[in-house]
């Protein structure tokens, strides 16, 4: 079922309670560094003020874990957003309490308070009641507008919305708009590129591509704990050994699925885990004893390449190697490239990702990145996300 987006409802003179994920990295001196994630929020945003609506905007950063931490205090991203935004944002130094909620109720429409940090405050996490029901008396609507705490029932994404008319922002419908459309009906071939460090993180999923896409191509890390579980030789390669055994299981049903995957033929191999370390091409299957493997090879990104210019949508989760370091970024760059480059419909999603696409300046060649890492790749495992789910139902 559609959700109800901020253009179905009426803003006017309305207080807005928008959930967003400011959650940005900052340097030690308390600078970001990217702020893609509040630039992807100011569509919402400036919609409200446009209709006349005034914002009381929250966030988390970090993980304080229910303390004030004062490095991860969201002064900084109040002054970026009122940069970007164009008009006064009030910072408040608490969450909730007496002050917060006599600032907001002073609100004018077009103007903005920015709260502290949610996760300063033990019900957030724990979605406790009584702390929801003081974020609700903040606003008159909520407006989720963070994708990547969607997977979360915390109180500022499902508490809240239960107690005030909830509706989701233009970047929470975008994003919905386009996963599930991956997930209903892809132009075909359908290719999916999963990689980056641990099998943990993308198991599910894997499960789920295996009837969705066309083919899969899998490279990073998470291709040794396969390897492995096959009776392989990985030497000193990532492996999560306890998982071996429902890899196998997953692997050994691949005849039946739709998906036909494709693993490293040869990878890029290093003698320790440094920049700076030995390395050499070799076969997937011969990776020498006590040497690990950093990339994929040159014969593996020929196939991916192929692969992925033959697509007509294609998906990307997981660089292909440790691209952070130029020895060993071949692969993930060449295979950026390659999805960049093609006439496909182009998605890609997680933190690693986002950051390749943006260190080979490939922004563009994508026609929809992610903001949601954890939560992009729960919903393509097709579990119902808490944080929309409580929204409220379009009508048809």
């Amino acid at each position: 079922m559609a959700k109800k987006t901020v253009r179905d409802v009426d803003v006017s003179g309305k207080r807005a309670l928008v959930r967003v994920d400011f959650n940005v990295p900052l340097d030690d001196a308390g600078e970001i560094t990217d702020d893609t994630r509040v630039r992807a929020a100011l569509p919402t945003l400036r919609y409200l003020i446009d209709n006349g609506a005034s914002l009381v905007v929250m966030s988390h950063l970090g993980r304080p874990k229910g303390k004030v931490v004062e490095a991860m205090r969201l002064t900084p991203v109040a002054a970026r957003l009122q940069e970007l935004l164009g008009t006064g944002v009030r910072k408040m130094n608490d969450v909730v309490g007496d002050d917060v909620a006599r600032a907001c109720a002073e609100l004018e429409p077009g103007q903005v308070v920015l709260l502290e940090n949610l996760r300063f405050e033990p019900g957030e996490e724990s979605n406790e009641p009584d702390f929801a029901a003081a974020l609700a008396g903040l606003g008159d609507i909520y407006v989720d507008d963070a994708f990547g705490a969607a997977h979360r029932a915390h109180a500022s994404v499902t508490g809240v919305a239960e107690l005030l008319p909830s509706v989701a922002g233009l970047l929470m419908d975008r994003e919905l708009n386009v996963l599930q459309g991956l997930l209903s009906d892809p132009a075909r071939p359908f290719v999916a590129v999963l990689g980056g460090s641990k099998i943990s993180d993308k198991l599910k999923v894997l499960g789920n591509f295996q009837e969705l896409v066309d083919t899969l191509l899998i490279g990073g890390g998470m291709c040794f704990t396969i390897f492995k579980a096959q009776g392989m030789q990985i030497g000193n390669s990532l492996c999560e050994d306890e998982l071996l055994g429902e890899v196998g299981e997953v692997m050994a049903d691949a005849e039946r699925k739709r998906a036909s995957i494709m693993l490293p033929k040869d990878l890029v191999v290093a003698s320790e885990f440094k920049e700076d370390a030995e390395s050499r091409v070799v076969d997937a299957s011969d990776i020498p004893q006590g040497w690990m493997g950093l990339d994929i090879g040159p014969r593996t990104i020929d196939a991916y390449v192929d692969a992925v210019m033959g697509a007509k949508t294609i998906f990307w989760n997981g660089p292909m190697g440790v691209f952070e370091w130029p020895r060993f970024e071949e692969g993930t760059r060449a295979v950026a490239e390659a999805i960049a480059g093609s006439e496909a419909v182009k998605v890609a999603g997680g933190g690693d990702t986002v950051a390749a696409i943006e260190k080979y300046g490939l922004e563009d060649g994508f026609d929809h990145i992610s903001t949601g890492g954890g939560a992009s790749m729960e919903l393509l495992e097709g579990k119902t996300l808490p944080g929309v789910a409580v929204l409220q139902d379009k009508e048809d």
